[in-house]
Formats: structure tokens, sequence, C-alpha cells
């Protein structure tokens, strides 16, 4: 395992490294950001309402107007007043429109965004935020979906950063009674077929969340659960909705009992009463507790962290971990610095394009004014940000990442010209890399034409490549 950390900083020794990774965990702020003034999702999913309904409304007028311009046209004998000799009009009709700044959705999603990359950028360590990214892509939502644009960091910053060193129960039931979630799979509509809603309206039932979480965010697939268990599933989690973003609570959370079905479910051998909402908060704590659970989160933590084939006592030391002490993430963590396994390989694994940018950020104390040139260069090299291609998030191993290696260097030539003028690519080396730095790697640094292109060679190296 390399550090851990989102940067790369200076390389001490093992014991060192694994004292500040452990020292990361117990810090108490570990996991928040600095950032106050970011709305709740149900205050974003109303302003981002809002701000569609206005422009509706805007677009309307704007064609009512035009549409009464064309009628005085024709009633003035087809002449335009442009065409009757006013060059002046004619100067203010061909004028270009100024193109509009973002919307509501969009400025929310930047304001998000800035935030995410500040948090990483300044954290001493940055253990706790590789963390916060892990379960954020191990529940990931897509900011393509619809309202979700809005809300993606909120989600992140709701359901995953308060729980990342918490219990993993907790965890998932923030994350599967989200706005966000219940908006990207689905559910949000998902009507139980003998609720009083799906008897008067016809509708039905959806699958999706129930599906997803329990092939990817618990239990792992072919673990032994049926399709009877998911559509029962889906039964039980059916009235978890979102108020409608034109009401006071708009965007929030709410369990609508018209649209839950009726009765007692059958989930994997196990009957849950009715009880409303506290039906699916049963069936989320029984899986959350399920060792099939303990050895999937087991295995993506260590291949995430150590290496795409993970050695087995890694995996079956952390999910021991994992039941041991309740889905206790914060042991878990502990558990992977600590174990032997973690630092007895290669070091192989490929930083995902986000990890690398922030990386190269964090090497040259960097410090970008504008978030929209990394999320650019983050999505240009195929991991755009909070937008995974399927709810399985984005691949985690070697493979997935290779084919974009030589878009990496467009992406450091300009980041080198455009944020690190400032520092000193050989002591960036040393800082960076010390004695991982190869000698090939050593001598193209020294004798790189111009500063820029010595920093673009350096984040480019095989080994800050790597971690």
């Amino acid at each position: 395992m390399s550090s851990g950390c989102i940067a790369s900083g200076s390389v001490p020794s093992a014991i060192v490294v694994r004292g500040a990774l452990l020292a990361d965990l117990d810090r108490r702020d570990g996991t928040h950001l600095s950032n106050s003034d970011l709305p709740s999702s149900g205050e974003a999913v109303r302003d981002a309402a809002d701000f569609r309904r206005k422009r509706r409304m805007n677009r309307r007028a704007e064609a009512e107007a035009n549409r009464q311009k064309n009628d005085s046209d024709r009633g003035a004998g087809g002449m335009r007043p442009a065409q009757q000799g006013d060059p002046v009009q004619q100067q203010a009709d061909d004028k270009p429109k100024p193109r509009p700044g973002p919307g509501v959705p969009q400025r929310i999603f930047l304001d998000e965004a800035a935030a995410r990359f500040d948090g990483a950028l300044t954290q001493d360590i940055g253990f706790t935020e590789r963390l916060v990214w892990f379960w954020s892509n191990h529940f990931c939502v897509s900011a393509d979906k619809g309202l979700v644009r809005s809300i993606a960091g909120a989600f992140e910053r709701e359901a995953i950063r308060p729980h990342v060193l918490g219990r993993f129960a907790d965890m998932l039931l923030a994350v599967e009674s989200h706005p966000a979630m219940l908006y990207y799979l689905d559910n949000a509509k998902s009507i139980g077929p003998d609720s009083m809603a799906g008897v008067r309206r016809h509708k039905g039932l959806n699958e999706n969340l129930a599906r997803e979480t329990m092939e990817l965010h618990t239990l792992g697939v072919r673990t032994g659960y049926t399709q009877a268990d998911v559509t029962n599933f889906a039964k039980v989690i059916t009235g978890w909705t979102v108020v409608p973003p034109r009401f006071e609570k708009g965007g929030e959370f709410v369990f609508n009992p018209r649209m839950h079905e009726p009765g007692a479910q059958t989930v994997i051998g196990k009957a849950y009463g009715a009880a409303g909402v506290a039906q699916g908060r049963a069936v989320l704590a029984d899986l959350a507790r399920n060792p099939a659970t303990a050895k999937h989160i087991a295995t993506k933590l260590a291949r995430h962290f150590v290496a795409d084939e993970p050695p087995q006592a890694l995996v079956d030391r952390l999910a021991k971990t994992f039941i041991d002490t309740d889905g206790d993430l914060k042991r878990v963590s502990r558990a992977l610095i600590e174990a032997p396994e973690s630092w007895n390989v290669t070091r192989a694994k490929l930083k995902k394009p986000s990890e690398w940018i922030v990386a190269a950020l964090r090497a040259t104390n960097a410090e970008p004014r504008n978030t929209r040139p990394l999320i650019f260069a983050q999505a240009s090299l195929g991991e755009p940000l909070w937008r995974p291609p399927a709810p399985k998030g984005f691949e985690d191993d070697n493979a997935a990442w290779f084919d974009g290696l030589p878009q990496r260097l467009d992406i450091s030539n300009l980041m080198a010209r455009r944020m690190m003028g400032d520092a000193d690519p050989m002591d960036t080396l040393e800082s960076a890399l010390g004695p991982l730095a190869s000698a090939d790697t050593r001598q193209a640094v020294r004798r790189a034409e111009s500063k820029q292109q010595a920093l673009a060679l350096l984040v480019m190296a095989p080994e800050f490549q790597r971690r």
C-alpha cells in the first residue's frame, strides 16, 4: 500500500507513514469541508426547480413577444422596422447576444466541486479524504440524472462524509434514503402495486434501488439472494420518496404511506412485519451485518488501496474486523493500515485521473483559482466528476486507466503552464518521490528545456503515476 494520501508527499519509512495515516484517522475534522455556505440537498433542489420554472416562464414570454412583433410586422405590410431605414435598429438586431452564465444547477455543481478540490488540496495527510472518495464511488450517483446534478455534492457531504469513520449501517441508511440516490435509481417514483396510490393510479414497482443496494452496495453479486428477494425488498422500500420541489420541504426525504406496499415481506429468508418506514430500515440493518457484505466491502477496500488482486489474508483480516466491530469503518480502516499484507506488495496501482490531478497540484503547491479546468481535465481523462458510467461506479483496477495515460501528457503540460509555475522541479522531485525516483526520471527532469517541461515530465513519470 502507498501512503494512502491523495497527494504525493515526501517518502519516509513505512513506520512513519503508518503513524501519519493512523493520526489522520483520529482527526476530529478529517472528513468535513470548511465551506459552510453550501446549500443542503433540499435547498439545492428547490433553488434548481425555481430556476427552471423562471426560465420556462421567460422563454414563454420571449416567444409571445416575438409572436406579437411578427404580427406587427405583417400588419405593416411585411416590412420590418430595420427594413424601413433604421440602421441603428439593424445594428442592434445584428449584435450577438451575450452568452448567459451558468444556471443555478450548474453554479451549485461548480461550488460543490470547488469545495471538494479545496478539501483535497488542503488536507495535511489526505487518507480520510481518500476514504471519502472511495465511499462516494462505492455509493455513486450521477449528476447526469435530472435533479441529481444540483445535489451530487450535497449527497457526498450529507450521506458519505459524516459516516466515513462511523458505522457502515449508518452510512448505508443515509445513502439509500438520500434524495440523490432516490432520484438516481428511480425509487422516488416506485409505488407498491397494492398500495393506495398503486391501486388508484395503476402504477407499480421499480426495482433499481433494491437490486443495486444488494448487488453493489452490500452483499455483492451471486451471494445467495434471489430475484424474489430483490422484488420483496423493492416492495419494502416503496414510499421512500422525495417531497416535490414546489412544496415547502421540497427536495427532502419523506416516507409516503400511500405509496408503500402493505403487509409483511420476506427477504433472504427472514420475515419483516408491516411497520412502515421501519420495515426498510430493518432490512438495511440486516444487510449491513451480513457476512457477505463484510467480504464484499473488504475486497473492494483492499483492491482500492493495495492491489488489483489483493492478498486473501488481507481481505479475510478486514472482513473479520468488519464483522467483529459491527461495521465500524474507522476500525476497519485502522486494520487496513496496520496489516502487514498492505505493505508487502509491489507498488503497481495506477492513480485514477482524479487522484493524479490532485497529487500533481499538491506536489507543486499549486493553488488553482478556477475549478473548471480541473473538472474538464478529469472528464477528458475518463473520470468525470460525480458522473460515473453506471451504478457500479468507476472501475478500480489498472486496466480501466491504461488507455488514458497518453492523454495525461496534454493535461500535465497544461497544468505545468498554468498552475505549477513557481515550483522548483528538482525540489518537487525530492519531496514527491525521493528514493522512488529512478535515474532515468531524474535525468529527464534535470535535462528538460524549461521549468514547465520539467514539471510535466515529473508528474508523467511512472513512479508518480503509481501509488
